[in-house]
């Protein structure tokens, strides 16, 4: 399945994804990718939403388990950081 079309099969509750869109106004991709990578991979949009699906794939399962180490907030970052990382990818596909 192409990258874009998993992530817009994503299905959130409305409060996370309009919290990620407001902060994805203010995405700076080295600043958000240290927090999940510890420094900035030296790969191409494409390959960065992979890993950040998957972790928000793991989030996600975390808040749907209802697990005492979910956190809202990470769960935000991951997808701001899926937000902009994709409207860099497809700038790039233009």
């Amino acid at each position: 399945m192409d990258i874009l079309q998993r992530m817009n099969r994503l299905k959130r509750p409305p409060i996370l994804v309009r919290a990620a869109k407001e902060g994805a106004l203010s995405y700076r991709r080295d600043t958000h990718l240290k927090r999940f990578f510890g420094e900035v991979p030296p790969m191409q949009s494409k390959d960065l939403l992979g890993r950040l699906l998957h972790l928000e794939d793991q989030s996600n399962d975390q808040r749907l388990a209802e697990t005492a180490d979910y956190s809202v907030t990470r769960h935000v970052d991951i997808l701001i950081a899926v937000i902009g990382e994709a409207q860099i990818f497809r700038a790039s596909q233009s």
